[in-house]
């Protein structure tokens, strides 16, 4: 019998990525991939409903919790665990495997918690291990985005210690349950899913730092942090109409930055802000068709977002860069990535008999079910950008732009494998969806493939690439150029230290102008406090008990005059 604490399958991958380091090449990669697999059969073998509890001083906790929910996100953690570990089979890194590993163990952790205090647990250990992924380049700037990476992280976990120990201590309830708005700090533990989830104004963290990891640590980042988010959101917030609003801005506003934006994986992290909106509009509709829908997207997000991140992290291993300016003609020196990078760029534009389709339509047919018209405008809308500025751009700048320029060989063939085995699960969820459907929270009675729902797709999609041709040939489609494009983030990156920078100055100029008044002020202020409270003071004196009881009998006195 296991204790408690290591019955989370999560348990297994922290530890492996623990001894990783000690281990030789060979047995590293071994571990790598076999860790993923054994935990995901572990997790398989587990019975929907079953709970593990345990004591820690007078709390019960519960470090185990598999339902229907819990195992959706279990499954796609442990396939993209493994799938990252294909990837990155060449590297001879002891500390990125090992990274990788603790941090999908911390998330899958994460999600199989049954309380507030293991999920704080694992939510702080996945912030340190992906602040890992970025520091293992070694490079001067690499180090300066994790730095605030691992702040903004960090900062989440503390509201979520906040939240949660607001609300132990109102109810008594240590269980991470439905939660809603009107709990006992709810609103500081929303604020802490948020963070992680990248809610508008909150998000830049992620387009700063997906960009400056490794070629291999990008495609990690980007399948765990966001999901866990939208897996805690579901749970603690479904049905929270507030997040319909929040999903709906996140699926329009990034589009325009990842139109101008040059660097590729900067491009794709944006376009990830955009999805991530379709899984929040979901969770605020709260119904099962929605929450299904939101699993089922964060199910082929996971994918088709790592198997893009895959060819852009291929080309950047190749090149050495992925600006959208320098690049093109790659599709005759890297033929299968270049295939690889179409389909999924086809994936997420939504493509009949794609993954990305079939766990969209769950979706918008759970928001025109409820009738949200004017979301349901604006996801079709964000639905048929993902074509513009990803769907074309990502593969014509990198593969198919006029380059003869560009000399590089094929990605190792590891990473082949990798996207290979990554683009086969996004065809064959999509030829078959009831592979994706029969893994979710909840029963499924939807059909994606009708004939009218189809036909009205194509013809989004082909108006989505009418509009990119005529806004092509007519110059107002913007081109990539390196430049500086300003997001929120100019606030706490410029602003603010500008701010603290004339606050500073404004110090030094009345400290120097008024400086001896109060000083003086000062100096006469401790004098008195000298005068009663040091050892010679007044309030330093012996007092007698006779004068001591009179002074109590007063005091009852007054107490009795007011209160009686």
């Amino acid at each position: 019998m296991l204790p408690a604490w290591l019955n989370n399958p999560g348990m297994l991958l922290i530890i492996a990525g623990s001894v990783i380091p000690l281990l030789p090449y060979r047995l590293r990669m071994v571990v790598l991939l076999g860790a993923p697999a054994a935990s995901l059969l572990w997790l398989w073998q587990i019975p929907l409903g079953t709970t593990t509890t345990m004591e820690l001083l007078d709390y019960t906790l519960t470090p185990l919790r598999v339902d229907g929910l819990a195992f959706t996100f279990g499954v796609i953690f442990n396939v993209a665990a493994f799938l990252s570990g294909v990837y990155m089979w060449h590297t001879h890194s002891r500390l990125e495997p090992a990274a990788a590993l603790i941090y999908a163990g911390s998330a899958l952790g994460a999600v199989l918690a049954g309380d507030l205090i293991t999920l704080f647990m694992f939510w702080e250990v996945t912030a340190i291990a992906s602040a890992l992924l970025l520091v293992i380049r070694g490079l001067r700037d690499a180090m300066i985005v994790a730095r605030r990476y691992l702040l903004v992280q960090i900062g989440s976990g503390m509201f979520l210690m906040g939240g949660a120990a607001i609300y132990i201590h109102a109810t008594g309830d240590l269980a991470f349950g439905h939660l809603g708005l009107d709990a006992p700090g709810s609103w500081l533990i929303l604020l802490a899913f948020g963070i992680k989830a990248a809610f508008p104004l909150l998000h830049n963290w992620l387009q700063d730092a997906y960009p400056s990891a490794s070629a291999t640590g990008t495609v990690v980042l980007s399948a765990f942090t966001t999901k866990m988010a939208i897996y805690a959101l579901a749970r603690g917030y479904a049905g929270t109409d507030l997040l319909i609003p929040i999903g709906a801005v996140m699926t329009i506003f990034p589009i325009v930055y990842a139109m101008l934006a040059n660097d590729l994986r900067r491009v794709l992290s944006y376009s990830l802000n955009v999805q991530l909106g379709f899984m929040v509009v979901a969770v605020g509709i709260g119904t099962e068709l929605a929450i299904n829908g939101a699993a089922a997207h964060a199910v082929t997000h996971i994918l088709y977002k790592a198997l893009l991140f895959m060819a852009i992290g291929a080309v950047l291993r190749q090149t050495g860069h992925v600006r959208a300016t320098e690049l093109g003609g790659l599709a005759r020196q890297m033929p299968w990535t270049a295939a690889f990078c179409v389909i999924g760029a086809a994936s997420i534009s939504a493509f009949p008999l794609m993954a990305g389709f079939v766990s969209k339509s769950l979706i918008l047919a759970a928001v025109a079910h409820e009738h949200w018209a004017g979301t349901w405008i604006t996801l079709t809308a964000a639905s048929a950008g993902a074509l513009m500025y990803v769907g074309i751009k990502i593969p014509y700048f990198a593969f198919f732009a006029p380059n003869d320029q560009i000399e590089c060989d094929e990605a190792p063939r590891n990473m082949q494998i990798a996207m290979g085995l990554t683009a086969v699960a996004c065809i064959a969820l999509g030829l078959m969806p009831s592979l994706l459907y029969s893994i979710l929270p909840y029963p499924v009675d939807y059909n994606p493939y009708t004939a009218s729902h189809i036909v009205s797709q194509l013809q989004l999609l082909a108006f989505s690439a009418l509009v990119f041709w005529l806004a092509w040939r007519a110059g107002l489609y913007p081109l990539p150029k390196r430049a500086v494009h300003l997001d929120t983030d100019w606030v706490y990156r410029m602003l603010l230290p500008r701010f603290g920078y004339v606050a500073e100055r404004v110090y030094h100029a009345v400290v120097t102008k008024f400086g001896s008044g109060v000083n003086s002020v000062a100096a006469r202020g401790m004098g008195r406090l000298r005068l009663r409270y040091d050892a010679r003071g007044v309030m330093s004196r012996t007092w007698s008990t006779g004068w001591m009881a009179l002074w109590v009998a007063l005091l009852l006195v007054v107490y009795l005059v007011l209160y009686y």
